[in-house]
């Protein structure tokens, strides 16, 4: 999952994305952040993450249970989904509603609200974070006298490379 720093390029993993590179620093990212907050980042709970990161595209909790199962004995739909909720409630992976999916998190450890572009052709997702795009959501919700309690915003469309072929 590519963060957006501002840059168009930085949004997609281009040709000279190291995927290899990308999942050992969220890896270390997640050790650290879990280390800091005395939380067990355990054997499974780190597979489950490494397998939701080994795409840039968001991935379902059951397709990671038949990845799991084809490494280790008694993989089961709850111990999936209990790893995904740890590492959802630590910040380490945001949950694609429209998808019913699951992304790594480009920010862990900084309050943020999910914006995610997700193309509808090759399924990569790129999280964006626009405090402008969260301001004006705020501040329309404070005039009409709503209570916000969760902000995720999902667009489809198609990657600069889907796009271009």
């Amino acid at each position: 999952m590519n963060k957006s720093t501002g840059a168009p390029e930085d949004a997609f993993p281009g040709a000279r994305h190291d995927h290899g590179d990308c999942v050992a620093e969220a890896v270390r990212a997640a050790e650290g952040l879990c280390a800091e907050r005395g939380a067990r980042l355990t054997k499974l709970r780190r597979r489950v993450f490494e397998l939701v990161w080994s795409s840039h595209a968001p991935v379902g909790a059951y397709d990671l249970l038949r990845r799991l199962a084809q490494e280790r004995d008694g993989a089961a739909p709850p111990t999936v989904y209990r790893a995904l909720d740890f590492l959802r409630e630590h910040g380490l992976i945001h949950r694609i509603e429209s998808l019913n999916a699951f992304v790594g998190c480009c920010a862990p450890g900084q309050a943020h609200a999910g914006q995610f572009l997700i193309c509808s052709d090759c399924g990569m997702a790129a999280e964006i974070d626009d405090p402008r795009v969260n301001a004006a959501i705020d501040r329309r919700a404070r005039e009409i006298g709503f209570a916000v309690h969760r902000k995720t915003i999902e667009v489809e469309g198609l990657c600069p490379p889907c796009r271009d072929r």
